[in-house]
């Protein structure tokens, strides 16, 4: 890892088919953080140059262990100073590195991204991660409309590019669709050993015999948690045991803590803040949940539990109406509707074993064919392919055409 304003180091040497620096706050663990490391890795093994820049984080390592750059600025900065200075420190990484491309993943880095690429003459890519800015205070719009100025803007989801071109006007010939994938080496039932969920359950200290309904996410109100506890209210059964993954405010994890008292001695809930191996957690749920009552981009967690074959029930908004196949693969409810979770929730947990089974093969066969880490590194090198033709020959066979 390299602080761009000490130097810049020379590009590794050798021929590559082209440069391209991907641009975001920090290296975090989280969904945009993980499809920057993804997109780098599969630049790599195609014969390209792979440079991230942002603030750094536990993520870093695997970026360079992938083969890719990471350079060091503030970039999750939104102070107008320190924005206005990272445009000649990423200018000067743009230079250093032979860069062709600059990749904006985020709203604050973007305005400093878009003014270095300008500066140096590089092509400018952005990708739209959620549907924000339709609406509210005009300079939080104008603000988020730096997005919408790349040369070809990447959206994660058809309801992220419909929102994208109806309200900042992006045409078809800029605006591209890249759904976010899973990784499904990892994300695999039959890879996912049994010692493994055993572990987890002992070390959660989950109850025996007991139905366990999941809902993964950060511990903040819009991921629907209030709803999910009055579905569980309005379920009439024995033994049941939820269980909230993800970390958030302590003011929020309270709330929630007290709500608890409203649900019969029979139904549990445990908040485990962190969890490092989701994969073994998914097998250990009868049902994940996500609840959220405003519309998520793409929504990870579904497509995560539909990879490991487990029956899921979300909100029928935002990007769950892409990856949910109402009816065969889970369920879609009315957002906040807790009496329509209730009854999803019930029809889950009383799915005979042999439905159960049927089910997870349709939810393993559709996550496999549509929403793959494999298809969306290669869609989005498509991207990139497009504006540098040239590099995309070099890509595929080791000399530029003639």
């Amino acid at each position: 890892m390299m602080d761009a304003e000490t130097s810049i180091a020379a590009p590794r040497p050798g021929r590559h088919a082209g440069a391209v620096l991907q641009v975001l706050p920090s290296l975090a663990a989280g969904g945009v953080e993980r499809g920057t490391v993804e997109v780098a890795a599969a630049l790599v093994r195609a014969g390209w140059s792979a440079v991230v820049a942002s603030s750094g984080g536990p993520m870093v390592r695997e970026l360079e262990r992938a083969g890719a750059s990471h350079v060091l600025l503030p970039l999750a900065a939104k102070n107008p100073l320190v924005m206005r200075a990272n445009i000649g420190r990423l200018a000067a990484v743009i230079e250093g590195y032979g860069i062709d491309i600059v990749h904006a993943r985020s709203r604050a880095p973007a305005w400093s991204a878009e003014a270095a690429a300008r500066r140096t003459g590089r092509h400018f890519v952005t990708t739209f991660h959620n549907a924000y800015g339709g609406s509210g205070f005009w300079l939080k719009r104008r603000y988020n409309a730096v997005m919408a100025r790349g040369e070809r803007v990447i959206a994660i989801s058809e309801f992220v590019a419909a929102h994208v071109a109806a309200v900042y006007g992006v045409t078809p010939e800029r605006l591209r669709v890249v759904p976010r994938g899973v990784d499904v080496s990892r994300f695999d039932p039959e890879r996912t050993s049994a010692d493994r969920v055993v572990a987890l359950a002992r070390r959660w200290s989950l109850p025996d015999g007991v139905s366990v309904v999941m809902l993964p996410g950060r511990l903040t109100r819009w991921k629907g948690h209030q709803v999910l506890i009055e579905a569980l209210r309005r379920l009439d059964r024995r033994s049941l045991h939820c269980v909230f993954v993800g970390s958030g405010a302590r003011r929020y994890r309270r709330e929630l803590e007290q709500a608890v008292g409203r649900l019969p001695p029979s139904c549990t809930i445990q908040i485990i803040e962190d969890c490092r191996d989701m994969a073994a957690a998914y097998m250990l749920a009868d049902v994940v949940v996500s609840a959220s009552t405003g519309p998520e981009g793409f929504g990870r967690v579904i497509v995560e539990a539909q990879a490991m074959g487990r029956p899921v029930i979300a909100t029928a908004h935002g990007g769950a109406q892409e990856t949910v196949l109402a009816g065969e693969t889970g369920w879609l409810v009315p957002p906040g509707d807790a009496g329509a979770l209730a009854e999803a929730l019930d029809a889950a947990l009383v799915l005979a074993p042999e439905a159960r089974l049927a089910l997870a093969g349709r939810a393993i066969a559709h996550i496999r064919a549509n929403f793959t880490t494999e298809q969306m590194t290669a869609r989005t090198l498509a991207v990139y392919e497009e504006l540098l033709p040239a590099a995309a020959e070099v890509a595929r066979t080791g000399h530029a055409a003639a």
